[in-house]
């Protein structure tokens, strides 16, 4: 099993707050969003079967023991929207107006054409482990980005357009990191692995992906300073 998490923070967000630009503070608010938006989009699943003797130049490495990889990447971007009022020509005060994050699951499992039904239905247990991470990702990414909305500071420089570009791409690079720290499937891949002992022992996927889930969600529980996604 193979995860990598991929962080993208686009400037979109960044170029409405600058546009979002007050001179003075008696003009009229629109005032933050009440809720984030977040967009989900659908798992994007791709099973590629290959030959041993000619691997295709675009699969990833594998680890020494490997016979098959579930290659995952959880995708996210955060566009974070302000308006910001002059209080001088070197400061100006920025209330977050807007926080929207997008969110993608890329999932694609490589398995030789010799790989036996035991091996592919291993992999499949990733995916699944993923995919059931991925159900509650809305809801993480909103917890994380909902306190953002409404949120006052101070902007300096001689260039506040720019420090105000820095301010909110910084934001969006923040709600970013916390999202891929909170979501962290891997205890539980790793657990999975061990249980199976990659796929080499008989245990069945079916019950090792739902032993691993039940110990994610018992440990979460154990440790109050962990949460839980598990639905």
């Amino acid at each position: 099993m193979r995860r990598i998490i991929l962080l993208c923070v686009l400037l979109a967000g960044v170029i409405v707050g600058v546009l979002l630009w007050r001179s003075s503070p008696s003009h009229p608010q629109s005032g933050p969003a009440s809720v984030p938006t977040i967009t989900k989009r659908p798992v994007n699943f791709v099973n590629r079967v290959f030959d041993p003797e000619n691997p295709p130049p675009d699969m990833p490495q594998f680890s020494p023991g490997e016979l098959a990889v579930c290659d995952t990447n959880f995708l996210s971007d955060a566009h974070v929207a302000g308006e910001a009022n002059e209080t001088d020509s070197t400061h100006a005060i920025v209330t977050v107006t807007g926080v929207t994050v997008n969110l993608q699951l890329d999932i694609t499992i490589w398995v030789p054409n010799t790989a036996s039904q035991h091996v592919i239905e291993h992999e499949q247990g990733h995916r699944e482990i993923s995919e059931h991470f991925y159900q509650s990702a809305d809801k993480l990414a909103a917890k994380i980005a909902a306190p953002y909305l409404g949120r006052k500071f101070e902007v300096s420089g001689t260039d506040l357009h720019a420090e105000l570009s820095k301010a909110l791409q910084q934001m969006g690079a923040d709600i970013t990191e916390q999202y891929d720290k909170e979501l962290n499937p891997n205890p539980t891949q790793l657990r999975y692995d061990a249980i199976t002992d990659h796929s080499r022992n008989d245990v069945s996927a079916r019950d090792a992906i739902a032993q691993a889930l039940t110990e994610n969600l018992a440990s979460q529980k154990f440790d109050p300073k962990k949460r839980s996604l598990i639905n």
